[in-house]
């Protein structure tokens, strides 16, 4: 994303989505080890493909936290770096980004003030907002991640490859200008 912002001037507003919600069921061991199963060939496709080296954190776990955290780090103008932040350590360190004390690292990582970042997990404003992505993404009809979302209104679902990201910046603009 940062390549096709910085070739293209697109701006990136990145949105709330949560896999395994608060009082989801448990997990169906099977799926589990489906998921788990697919993982190599998930890295060696990150690694062969983007040129990414992939380590992934615990499956299953609730990141509303680091969500409200992302929407307190943009109100502090922090929002592009906790956003990284939080990629890294979930996808190439495996870190649980569910543990509020690893969320503290990130925040303090990256200059938040870290009382105030604790305090801001439990916002209720913020958690609102989290709440409010998600009824956005269910309203695109999204079900996974990644999706990204062009003009509010072009779904392109899925990890795609840099070329077709510009492709389907272009054709928007073209249509725009059309």
């Amino acid at each position: 994303m940062e390549k096709l912002q910085a070739s293209h001037g697109v701006t990136v507003a990145w949105r709330s989505f949560e896999l395994r919600p608060r009082g989801a069921p448990p997990i169906d061991p099977a799926y589990l080890a489906r998921i788990q199963a697919a993982r190599p060939q998930l890295y060696a496709r990150a690694k062969n493909d983007y040129g990414e080296e992939m380590n992934a954190g615990p499956f299953g776990i609730d990141t509303r936290p680091a969500l409200i955290g992302a929407k307190f780090a943009e109100a502090q103008g922090l929002g592009p770096a906790y956003h990284t932040a939080l990629m890294d350590a979930y996808w190439r360190k495996a870190r649980n980004i569910e543990d509020r004390a690893v969320l503290g690292e990130l925040a303090k990582r990256i200059g938040l003030a870290v009382n105030a970042f604790d305090a801001a997990l439990t916002d209720p404003v913020l958690d609102a907002a989290v709440s409010q992505d998600i009824a956005q993404a269910q309203a695109f009809g999204l079900t996974g991640v990644p999706a990204l979302v062009f003009n509010d209104k072009y779904l392109i679902p899925g990890a795609q490859p840099y070329p077709a990201l510009v492709r389907a910046v272009e054709q928007i603009r073209d249509q725009a200008q059309s």
